[in-house]
């Protein structure tokens, strides 16, 4: 967990990594040190910094691979045009315009799922759900639980640190009309195989709407896999849980389908799960 201490006048205060748009994290993130925080998902141990450093090491080299992917010919024109382009609001920003790797704490405990970056989102700033209002909820609703340094993600390098988090998603590039093809999905979704097998310690993933739903329930092999619905929860094998919740979109949040007391509800559950308490 990243606490947030009472630092006098001065306002709370964290122990930050600083993540780069390969999903890299730097600085003094307690792991370097080898103090090891498992956010709210477990005890934090000492001893560990060599496993964390071997993990991040791992991550950064998956990270060089996916932004180095051009596998799907439609979801490469789509995000250099875009990128090309630009929206008139960041006419004066260098789109990073590859695809995104996943962000967050390598010994996260809790992992959350997306469907693929926004086009004038993390395909701007190479971060997922970094710079559009999708990301503004999510990373709000990670601070508020005490898993991310601070309520908002506007550019990679913003200072922004998860602990006991990572965030990522199904398909790396952004799809036009935000609809990848089941094939681009598949093409994709080894990238997040490899993930998950890297953030070992995970044992709560989080899906962010049906289509997240429905790949992680595939890769972790759940069975029976129930429909998806807000709040879901479906147990996989190996003592891993998928939570669902409804995705943090626009259309979602602006119609009040997802609140922020929903999607906190969700958040508070996988921390619980997370930790080993179940019903």
């Amino acid at each position: 967990m990243l606490g947030r201490t009472s630092g006098g006048h001065d306002g709370p205060s964290y122990a930050v990594a600083v993540a780069d748009p390969t999903g890299a994290a730097h600085g003094e993130d307690g792991a370097a040190r080898g103090e090891v925080r498992a956010g709210q998902g477990g005890e934090a141990r000492a001893g560990q910094g060599g496993e964390a450093r071997a993990g991040r090491g791992a991550l950064a080299v998956l990270a060089d691979e996916i932004a180095a992917c051009r596998a799907c010919p439609r979801l490469v024109a789509h995000r250099e045009a875009v990128a090309a382009a630009r929206r008139a609001a960041f006419a004066d920003q260098v789109y990073w315009g590859r695809p995104v790797p996943g962000f967050g704490d390598p010994a996260a405990t809790i992992v959350l799922v997306g469907l693929a970056p926004a086009a004038h989102g993390a395909n701007r700033t190479g971060r997922m759900f970094t710079g559009d209002r999708s990301g503004d909820w999510l990373y709000a609703a990670l601070w508020r639980a005490g898993l991310a340094s601070q309520p908002s993600s506007v550019a990679a390098g913003d200072g922004l640190a998860l602990a006991g988090a990572y965030v990522t998603a199904v398909v790396r590039c952004a799809p036009p009309a935000n609809r990848p093809t089941p094939q681009e999905r598949d093409r994709c979704v080894p990238f997040l195989r490899r993930e998950l097998a890297l953030l070992d310690r995970a044992r709560v993933v989080v899906a962010l709407g049906g289509f997240a739903y429905q790949a992680v329930a595939v890769e972790l092999g759940v069975r029976p896999r129930p429909r998806f619905g807000h709040g879901v929860e479906a147990p996989a094998p190996g003592g891993k849980v998928v939570v669902c919740s409804y995705h943090p979109s626009q259309q979602n949040t602006f119609t009040g389908r997802l609140t922020e007391p929903m999607l906190d509800a969700v958040l508070a559950r996988a921390i619980e799960l997370a930790r080993g308490r179940r019903p």
